[in-house]
């Protein structure tokens, strides 16, 4: 009996030991990375609407609560614009470029798209940020691309951001 008992955890650990290196190989040939969404951007004001599963937040999740969003996971308040919205994106931008993980797709003086990819198994989210002067604030919205639960991730790297800024420039 200990002899199949021993066989038994030997092949279950080489199981576990396989799955895990086939997912490391998929996510270094990023196979688990995802699409990027064609319609990122700001439209009429607004980003675009949060997921309807669990795995994304955003500042202007209210403004959707009927497009069938997760409006209450989603809920998360914009970025402080300190008095001027586009000199704290202008700040956002620079911590962003620091960030591992982190790549600016795109860069406007008033708008950033920024995805953020794991380390190891290269799973993406896509994050965007715009400033809006009328507000006086900065709008985000941070979504993952594969998965129904990001287990709080967007929200920790948004909120983290948020004290980054809020610490002031660095020095």
């Amino acid at each position: 009996m200990t002899r199949h008992l021993a066989a038994v955890a030997a092949f279950s650990l080489l199981a576990v030991t396989a799955l895990a290196l086939l997912l490391l190989v998929a996510g270094q040939l990023g196979w688990l990375a995802g699409r990027p969404p064609d319609d990122l951007g700001v439209r009429d004001g607004l980003l675009k609407p949060p997921s309807r599963t669990e795995n994304s937040v955003s500042s202007q999740a209210d403004r959707h609560a009927g497009s069938g969003a997760a409006v209450g996971y989603a809920r998360i308040a914009p970025l402080p614009g300190g008095g001027d919205p586009l000199a704290t994106l202008a700040r956002l931008r620079s911590l962003l470029q620091d960030m591992p993980g982190a790549r600016i797709v795109e860069s406007r003086p008033d708008y950033l798209y920024v995805q953020f990819s794991t380390r190891w198994l290269k799973f993406t989210d896509d994050a965007e940020f715009w400033a809006s002067p009328a507000e006086g604030v900065i709008h985000v919205r941070s979504a993952s691309r594969r998965g129904r639960k990001d287990f709080g991730v967007n929200r920790a790297r948004i909120e983290a951001l948020r004290a980054a800024l809020a610490a002031g420039p660095p020095g």
